[in-house]
């Protein structure tokens, strides 16, 4: 339910940069520590650990966006929302004040944990706050900041580095986040809660379980342990016994967390699993390419950032591309096989890079990376939001980008064992000419770029290999990806996943809420924000509306104002608009000439015709709504979808804010 009509615009949009900053401190620490694990890695060792650095972070993210949406419902989302905030902030200080490896990792699992809350809830603070036709241009807004973000953190977290330390890769959090939580606290007033979830702990807590089992089994195998060592296979084994649980809690759960109802349906199963695989190809590109620029190509951590433009470069053009394209035409099912085609190539090609490839060439190979990589992001999430009922809307959607999200978490996990493993292979090679070094100058660039010339070349070479395996070892993965993308059903798209497929945040997967009314509002905003005021004038003539627009619109404030301060002043009225009231005072006259209205003191109301009209109207638009909605095949929940059009139909046409400050005549709204 939309409930921020009490805004005026100025605070609306204090809303808006507070949210936006929120979102950007949580999608910028998925990617910042990029291009800072190397030096972090030669500052507090520990080379072993490097992927779980991105990993904790990712696994935590992921659990805590399954959850934080349900208690927003049940605390209010602005107290979750301020909660997350702290908690990431903290977090942060304690990552910055790291002393060793382990201490970075659990806190960098906190901070995760804080930035799930942030991303699940940016959206639905929007839906609170933001009246519903004013919402899609916001939320595109919202969705191109994560989109961004997420892919210029590495360049970031290298300027850090270089110029500061990589502390400040953390440390920066504090200042923003200080300024988040103010202006929250000044700018959004508290919106009572409207209802008591359910909450799928149980369901929760044991996905928690299986993940953090399987990660630790590919993390640790052939590195801490062996392969074949109990604490191996006993870590395999709760795993596989926790995911089975998970299956049969959420078969009974009341409102699960992930309904095992959407795998019945072809179309989300294939997209789950692609999103699951882009995750897993995407975070291990970003995680892996600094690393290998700055061990084996020496170059800064600044440098190996700008290196990774041409990814970010290719990936924004198929992302928004394939997006304009999907909505243009409703085809989708070749840009995921092309995509997982190209990552493919993009990975092989990476397995050639060497320390004396030019940058050109290198360019080119991550240019065809990022196009592989955006070509599968963005149709994804847009599929299974056009394939599944009105009832599902939800879960789906926030189920496959917590599949992305889980996906993420096992590539970098995955990825960091081959390379540990590899590393380690390629290391005791050279063990009697390295065992008199000081092992710590091996794990850091400047320590390995410093070593005599002789051993350094043989230094370089183990990470080339180690770096070449772990690449190759991604070119599998991404030919998955083209094979299952072949088995994805084209369905003709609806107007609001075409709508929606031109909106450059949907192709960065960027965490939704499980609430299947604020997905249908946001779908119906996108769709108002290409198409409402174009429409307007056809809706309102076809209705036989005799003064078109400009009688919709002197109702509609009519019927606000009265609604949110007693009365309809036309002083307030024109004063909220930023117009003289001498501007408007003849087109409400004309209205009460008419017989639409009834002045008094300055203030309008409706006559009997005047609301016969204003009904009219609202018919109209509803009718538009539903139009625009009639492609949507929901035989289960007709009627739930049907009051859930009604309301956001009004939402859309007749509710805007109320003035900011009114006359001291009115009397002012009750909390």
């Amino acid at each position: 339910m939309d409930r921020g009509g009490e805004l005026s615009s100025v605070r609306r949009n204090a809303v808006f940069v507070t949210v936006a900053t929120g979102l950007l401190l949580a999608a910028l620490d998925q990617t910042i520590v990029g291009t800072a694990l190397p030096t972090i890695v030669g500052d507090l060792g520990g080379a072993t650990h490097l992927s779980w650095v991105v990993t904790a972070y990712l696994l935590a993210e992921t659990i805590a966006t399954a959850l934080a949406g349900k208690l927003g419902d049940l605390f209010g989302r602005k107290l979750v929302f301020q909660v997350c905030v702290a908690v990431f902030v903290i977090a942060s200080v304690f990552c910055g004040l790291a002393h060793n490896m382990a201490w970075l990792v659990a806190w960098r699992g906190v901070q995760g944990a804080g930035a799930g809350g942030i991303l699940v809830t940016s959206m639905a603070l929007i839906a609170d706050y933001i009246p519903l036709r004013e919402r899609g241009k916001y939320q595109g807004a919202l969705g191109a900041v994560f989109g961004v973000v997420t892919v210029l953190g590495p360049l970031l977290g290298g300027l850090f580095t270089d110029h500061l330390s990589w502390r400040w890769a953390f440390y920066v959090n504090v200042p923003l986040g200080a300024l988040v939580m103010v202006i929250c606290a000044t700018s959004m007033p508290k919106l009572p809660t409207t209802r008591r979830p359910v909450i799928d702990y149980l369901g929760i807590g044991m996905i928690a379980v299986a993940s953090t089992c399987l990660i630790l089994m590919t993390s640790w195998g052939g590195t801490e342990y062996p392969w074949l060592s109990p604490e191996i296979i006993g870590l395999g084994v709760a795993g596989l016994l926790a995911l089975a649980a998970f299956v049969l809690i959420e078969l009974r759960a009341r409102e699960p967390m992930l309904p095992m109802r959407l795998f019945r349906n072809p179309v989300f199963s294939i997209c789950g699993v692609l999103s699951f695989i882009v995750g897993f190809s995407m975070f291990g590109a970003l995680t892996f390419l600094p690393t290998f620029m700055q061990y084996v190509q020496g170059a800064s951590a600044t440098a190996s950032g700008l290196r990774m433009l041409p990814m970010v470069l290719g990936l924004l053009i198929t992302s928004i591309a394939s997006g304009t394209i999907v909505g243009r035409t409703g085809r989708y099912k070749w840009f995921p096989v092309a995509g997982g085609l190209l990552t493919a190539l993009g990975m092989w090609l990476m397995s050639l890079m060497t320390a004396f490839t030019p940058l050109l060439t290198e360019g080119i190979f991550l240019f065809v990376l990022g196009l592989g990589l955006g070509m599968s992001m963005q149709t994804l999430t847009i599929v299974v939001q056009n394939t599944v009922n009105y009832h599902d809307l939800g879960v789906a959607t926030s189920g496959v980008t917590f599949l992305r999200t889980m996906g993420s978490a096992f590539g970098v996990a995955l990825f960091g064992t081959v390379y540990t493993h590899s590393l380690q292979d390629q290391l005791a090679r050279f063990g009697p000419l390295l065992g008199a070094l000081d092992q710590r100058r091996l794990e850091s660039p400047a320590g390995v770029h410093g070593l005599p010339e002789a051993i350094r070349i043989l230094v370089v070479g183990g990470y080339t290999q180690a770096l070449h395996t772990v690449f190759l070892a991604a070119v599998p993965v991404g030919l998955l990806a083209a094979v299952i993308a072949l088995f994805l059903k084209e369905v003709p798209l609806r107007d609001t996943a075409r709508a929606a497929a031109r909106d450059m945040g949907e192709g960065f997967g960027m965490p939704e809420s499980a609430d299947r009314t604020e997905q249908l509002e946001r779908a119906i905003a996108t769709v108002w924000r290409q198409k409402g005021p174009m429409a307007a004038p056809g809706v309102l003539a076809g209705a036989g509306v005799d003064g078109g627009v400009g009688l919709a619109w002197c109702l509609a404030r009519a019927v606000l104002f009265a609604e949110h301060y007693g009365q309809a002043r036309v002083a307030d009225i024109a004063a909220h608009h930023h117009l003289p009231a001498q501007v408007l005072w003849p087109v409400f006259q004309r209205c009460v000439a008419d017989g639409y209205l009834v002045e008094a003191a300055g203030a309008v109301a409706l006559t009997p015709r005047g609301t016969a009209e204003y009904d009219r109207i609202a018919a109209a638009w509803r009718q538009w709504l539903s139009g625009e909605l009639s492609d949507w095949d929901d035989d289960t929940t007709d009627e739930e979808f049907e009051r859930a059009v009604r309301q956001a139909s009004r939402q859309l046409v007749f509710e805007d804010e109320p003035a900011a400050e009114p006359s001291e005549a009115v009397p002012a709204r009750r909390e």
